[in-house]
């Protein structure tokens, strides 16, 4: 199968819109192009079905969204938590058994490093920035900031998140970057970077200098409905305390991170019955969130492939992709490096998980310090040469 190409699980046609682009990071004027999807590669996906099943799908995904949202683990030593916290600790360095630290793995990353090219692909929530209560102020600190801008003279870099394309460029500001919103399904191009192979999806754009960038969106013929979808979700969330909704262009996520959790279902059946009207629309679960999404065969690994090929990176022996991130989201993208052989999926996280990963960070703290050893293990083989 044409990795490039997104398969559309529904046959039936959606209502045409004008694609309209707005960026943070530049004014360009583009063509909007129809989105073209390979025939033969369609999917069927069953109707909406009502009654005792629409319970019990609500049920499945409160339980969903309870495994995926597990509380957090504080270590403190006070008489009462000394052993749990202990257990806790015990619990982790035996995880990291399976899932070394990057860090203290970094002379061995360096030894397949070698001769080499590497590129370099981050998510931004609970990666690049901490997790917050609220997403709106999930600021990166100028060390991130400056340790990203410096890794990304070094190696190609991307950053792909659920956010916005806009959003995320919003908080990274940094104009050298490969930007992928939406899970992948918003990719942007650095102004005068490395085009994006000829794809039907692809518009490319240029600025009032005569900048160029390249813009891949294999779901723009959704954007009408991820609008009205939205809209849906506000309106049936309003009366919920603590749950906010987020559009991220592509897909829609409601944040349940405070709300109270006797609430979790609630929030559970609210958006259940606003997507069994909308069969092209399927859920994801994420960190206290839960992400609509188009239904076409697209995701963070996707994104991930899409880039090295446009970056004539793939299939070549002498290419290392390294691919940070925290989220069941980037599960996607761990998963396609293990299983090509290709790279290096690091988790990040601070309790121990089942993963697609190879290696392991703690905080993002930690992430800064690796993509620092990154710019100064480069710069000393440099030397070298």
């Amino acid at each position: 199968m044409d990795l490039k190409t997104p398969v559309l699980a529904d046959p039936s046609p959606i209502n045409k819109s004008r694609l309209s682009i707005h960026s943070s990071l530049m004014s360009f004027s583009a063509q909007p192009q129809r989105a073209i999807f390979a025939p033969g590669l369609l999917l069927s996906i069953p109707r909406k079905k009502t009654g005792v099943l629409d319970d019990v799908r609500a049920a499945s995904w409160l339980d969903a969204m309870k495994s995926s949202s597990p509380p957090s683990m504080k270590l403190s030593f006070d008489a009462n938590t000394e052993q749990e916290s202990f257990d806790v600790d015990v619990a982790y360095r035996t995880w990291m058994v399976n899932y070394p630290s990057a860090l203290i793995s970094f002379e061995q990353i360096a030894h397949f490093a070698k001769d080499k090219r590497l590129a370099l692909f981050l998510d931004y929530d609970g990666t690049l920035s901490p997790i917050v209560d609220n997403p709106d102020i999930a600021f990166m600190s100028d060390d991130m900031r400056s340790a990203v801008k410096n890794v990304a003279k070094h190696f190609p870099t991307a950053i792909i998140s659920g956010r916005s394309r806009d959003k995320v460029y919003e908080f990274v500001g940094l104009t050298e970057l490969y930007y992928a919103g939406s899970h992948g399904m918003d990719i942007m191009s650095p102004v005068n970077g490395s085009a994006f192979n000829q794809h039907p999806n692809c518009i490319n754009l240029t600025d009032t200098q005569g900048k160029e960038a390249v813009l891949f969106q294999p779901a723009s013929e959704f954007l009408p409905m991820i609008d009205e979808v939205y809209s849906s979700l506000v309106e049936s969330t309003d009366d919920i305390k603590g749950a906010t909704v987020e559009n991220n262009k592509f897909c829609v996520s409601v944040h349940y991170r405070n709300v109270d959790e006797k609430d979790w279902r609630m929030v559970a059946q609210r958006v259940h019955d606003i997507l069994k009207e909308y069969p092209r629309l399927r859920l994801s679960h994420g960190r206290k969130v839960l992400e609509v999404r188009p239904v076409i065969d697209w995701n963070k690994g996707k994104a991930v492939e899409f880039l090295l090929d446009s970056l004539g990176l793939s299939d070549c022996d002498d290419v290392l992709p390294i691919y940070v991130g925290d989220d069941r989201t980037d599960e996607d993208a761990f998963k396609v490096l293990r299983e090509g052989n290709r790279g290096y999926g690091i988790l990040v996280s601070s309790v121990p998980k089942q993963s697609h990963a190879f290696y392991s960070l703690k905080e993002p703290s930690e992430v800064m310090k690796f993509l620092e050893a990154l710019v100064t293990w480069k710069s000393s083989s440099t030397t070298l040469e």
